[in-house]
């Protein structure tokens, strides 16, 4: 999966000093582009920056709103899921069945979709109206 190796070589840059637990995130967005973020660790804890966060930044300033696919990776016994925020920053950019990829440096996979990862997501429809 060329998507899951993109997320696997940009881990490699990941600044995590602190934790030493590197991850990285390329997401497809429709126009078929790649955009790529790894962690990035600030001594100021919590102040960093998840990899999935750091994607979805650099495809909005690519000038791209809507993601096809997503992958993400990390040394870890089993796949890691996003954080409970970059699940939200993905609910906002994609629909619910787009389908995401958790890996581990191992080779152990789990395929999920943006609605599986966050039931029940907060959208802009519950801003209408009341």
């Amino acid at each position: 999966m060329a998507l899951l190796d993109d997320a696997r070589a940009v881990r490699e840059n990941a600044h995590a000093p602190y934790s030493n637990f590197k991850v990285g995130a390329a997401i497809r967005a429709t126009s078929g582009k790649i955009y790529l973020g790894c962690n990035v660790e600030n001594v100021a804890f919590p102040e960093g920056t998840c990899a999935e966060a750091g994607a979805i930044a650099a495809m909005v300033a690519a000038g791209d709103l809507e993601i096809e696919e997503v992958a993400v990776i990390a040394d870890s016994p089993t796949p890691v899921p996003p954080c409970g925020g970059c699940r939200q920053k993905l609910a906002e950019f994609a629909a619910g069945d787009v389908p995401v990829t958790l890996a581990t440096t191992g080779g152990a996979t789990l395929v999920t979709t943006v609605a599986e990862l966050l039931p029940g997501a907060f959208g802009s429809s519950h801003m209408a109206g009341g």
